[in-house]
């Protein structure tokens, strides 16, 4: 991939001022836009699907399929993981869990939905020790301890019950029928089949990954998963029921308590488990307003990184400009210094969210910028408890979808089984999650609790930040996501200031180098970042080295001109596709 620099196109932006922000996430009557946008009749141009961007061909066409029967987003949604989960098994899936942000375009209300996994009743805060000390982490991933109660496929149905328009029963049919008849593995899928994880490895994914031939399948085997096809047909015609009190429920309790190290997560923890909607934060950046789920998401510290860059004027140089990228790594670190020390479940811990975005505060951060050549403590927001360091290790598995349906109805998504194939457990045709390994390993130092500490019915803390993007008459205009374990921040910080700072066309922002600086971690697209920003980089403390977590997989969308101006990453195997509504 080729580096794009391009120089920066200056917005001719007023000061706007937008009062209340969004109490239950409505955007208040404003200003005229400053992106002005009209159809030939002279009013504001609406923004309509159909749109689909995610991380497989095959799950893009799915969902454009629901679309073109007339589907809302939120059914497309259901369609498009129903099939990732087949043909993208590590990354996302059934039992895993997710978080949703859904835009309605009749009231212009933002839900956030949130079907983050939750921890077994019998789970402490020494989960993952044995014998006085922490577990090795992989130990740990491969551990049945490492599954929490499933969330996806729950806070799929509510969304649906909310906002759905095709029977539920109607929205599995491709991946009924994929997983029956087969699909051509890609090479992505190939590659994680045969890679170095040790959750490929397993006996489950042994013997789900083994073709009728005796050898591993490779890129262009035609794989069959009829188990699966058997799921998402009881998923279908039971409702999801079946996971959550059936016998599905049942199957991925017997699983879990299987060897290594058996986990506690029961039948009944299962059967318990409740997605939340939420309210989105929702915060105003230059002429628009950016929406995010609030925690145990780690949106707040995307809000609170666009906040700082507000103060930082060289963000805005442009992707040509050595002081921009060293300003966009500072300010990382100054984000994830205050999101790990204090982003939990806000339903178990004091989350300081009002703190992390007060404009003093913010403002405070800012100023050091300038100064910022390594390592940064955290700051004490108003209204921050005493917290410990954080002992959180957040490995990738994960994936993004952006959908628009034909009534401008749009869903921001990204789902999760965290690990690569998660904890390598297989039930009925799916991986389960290992994502109780999202919690912090030390649950206390010197006294002082860490604020994603293991608890029973507790959801561990998620850098999963879907976003969607809107004018200042509450309109929608974009949305971005992407995996990437705690990178996710960084990748889609990245995207925001390509389309918005640096005004970028959607697949070019995507594109650019990724560049991810979390204390004294410094990771990036090595060999895409010309000489002269390495070189102020290394001066600045950032000296590169290629980029060890999960690359980034970011799908979005800005509407602009009267249509969609897409994108899909190219570290993935993802499309965008749009068509005349």
């Amino acid at each position: 991939m080729l580096f794009l620099r391009r120089r920066l196109v200056s917005l001719l932006v007023a000061a706007v001022s937008v009062p209340t922000l969004l109490a239950g996430c409505q955007t208040p009557a404003a200003a005229p836009s400053l992106e002005a946008r009209s159809d030939p009749a002279g009013a504001p141009s609406i923004a309509r699907g159909p749109f689909v961007a995610a991380a497989n061909p095959l799950a893009v066409e799915a969902g454009m399929k629901v679309l073109r029967r007339g589907g809302s987003a939120v059914d497309a949604a259901v369609a498009v993981q129903a099939v990732l989960g087949l043909v993208e098994p590590q990354s996302s899936g059934l039992g895993g869990g997710a978080f949703l942000m859904s835009y309605e375009a009749k009231t212009g209300r933002i839900t956030a939905y949130d079907g983050r996994e939750t921890a077994p009743a019998s789970a402490t805060p020494e989960l993952f020790y044995e014998d006085g000390e922490p577990l090795p982490f992989i130990d740990a991933i491969l551990s049945g301890r490492s599954a929490g109660a499933p969330g996806a496929v729950a806070m799929l149905a509510m969304a649906h019950q909310d906002q759905g328009r095709l029977a539920w029963r109607d929205l599995f049919d491709d991946a009924e029928r994929l997983a029956r008849d087969g699909f051509v593995v890609s090479p992505r899928l190939a590659g994680m089949i045969n890679g170095s994880s040790p959750q490929a490895k397993t006996r489950w994914a042994t013997a789900l990954f083994t073709g009728p031939d005796g050898r591993r399948y490779r890129t262009g085997d035609v794989m069959r998963n009829p188990a699966y096809a058997r799921t998402v047909q009881a998923l279908a015609t039971e409702g999801p029921g079946v996971f959550y009190g059936g016998r599905i429920g049942r199957e991925i309790a017997r699983t879990v308590a299987e060897g290594p190290r058996p986990g506690g997560l029961t039948e009944a923890d299962i059967a318990a488990y409740r997605p939340l909607r939420r309210d989105a934060l929702c915060r105003p950046y230059r002429i628009y307003v950016i929406c995010v789920p609030p925690p145990p998401s780690s949106g707040v510290a995307l809000l609170q990184f666009l906040a700082m860059a507000e103060h930082t004027p060289d963000i805005r140089k442009g992707a040509d400009s050595p002081e921009a990228w060293v300003a966009f790594g500072r300010l990382q670190r100054l984000m994830y210094a205050d999101r790990d020390r204090y982003v939990g479940d806000a339903d178990f811990v004091g989350v300081p969210v009002a703190g992390l975005l007060d404009p003093a505060y913010v403002a405070q951060r800012a100023a050091l910028v300038p100064e910022i050549d390594g390592p940064v403590p955290a700051g004490a927001p108003p209204g921050s408890p005493p917290r410990s360091a954080d002992a959180t290790a957040e490995p990738g598995g994960t994936s993004h979808m952006v959908i628009v349906d034909a009534d401008g109805n749009a869903v921001s998504m990204t789902t999760t089984v965290e690990s690569i194939f998660g904890d390598g457990r297989v039930v009925e045709g799916f991986f389960l999650n290992n994502q109780l390994t999202d919690f912090s390993f030390t649950p206390t130092e010197d006294g002082r609790p860490a604020a994603n500490a293991v608890a029973a019915g507790k959801r561990p803390r998620s850098s999963m930040t879907p976003v969607l993007i809107l004018d200042q008459q509450g309109r929608l205009v974009g949305a971005i996501g992407s995996p990437g374990g705690s990178s996710i921040l960084a990748y889609v910080a990245k995207a925001l200031v390509g389309m918005i700072d640096w005004n970028l066309p959607v697949q070019e922002a995507i594109a650019l180098p990724n560049l991810v600086v979390r204390g004294g971690s410094v990771g990036a697209d090595t060999a895409q970042i010309p000489p002269d920003i390495a070189q102020a980089l290394g001066a600045a403390g950032m000296g590169l080295r290629s980029n060890a977590t999960e690359t980034s997989g970011l799908h979005g969308a800005m509407w602009r001109d009267g249509r969609w101006d897409g994108g899909a990453d190219p570290r993935r195997e993802g499309v965008a596709v749009s068509e005349a509504p």
